[in-house]
């Protein structure tokens, strides 16, 4: 397993294949790639603030609870932090199991996590204005299903 949580742009293409090169035992990789939005079109920039040692036992623990949840192989975890423009990718998970359904269902249970409960905070910049991005229920919902 291999968590980055890291300032810098990270090369979805390249990530990807280094993580996917000699997964013994694995049937199906998955990932997942999101990026900053700009639902209204006036998003000027997103900076993301954590603590990197809360931030990072937080996220080893969830990745440590989907590889034993979903007998993974192996798993990939990037998320980015400081002022990242509109489009710009934030964050990364990637996993790899024996078969398809435990790789999308890790994929989708770090992402759930990483969306509602690890230690990032988040600050919209537009015209004139900032303002903290405050938890949504919808996120939160997503949790019951785990």
């Amino acid at each position: 397993m291999r968590l980055s949580v890291q300032e810098q742009a990270f090369d979805i293409g390249a990530e990807t294949a280094v993580f996917a090169a000699g997964l013994a035992g694995a049937g199906a990789v998955v990932t997942f790639t999101g990026l900053v939005r700009d639902l209204t079109g006036d998003l000027a920039a997103m900076e993301i603030e954590h603590y990197p040692a809360m931030t990072e036992r937080a996220i080893l623990a969830m990745m440590e609870e989907a590889r034993d949840r979903f007998a993974l192989v192996d798993a990939l975890v990037i998320h980015r932090f400081g002022r990242l423009a509109p489009a710009e990718p934030i964050m990364m998970v990637a996993t790899a199991a024996a078969h398809r359904g435990a790789a999308f269902q890790a994929a989708e249970f770090l992402m759930d996590w990483l969306k509602s409960r690890a230690p990032f905070w988040k600050k919209e910049y537009r015209a004139g204005s900032a303002e903290w991005v405050a938890a949504k229920d919808e996120d939160e919902a997503q949790l019951s299903r785990w």
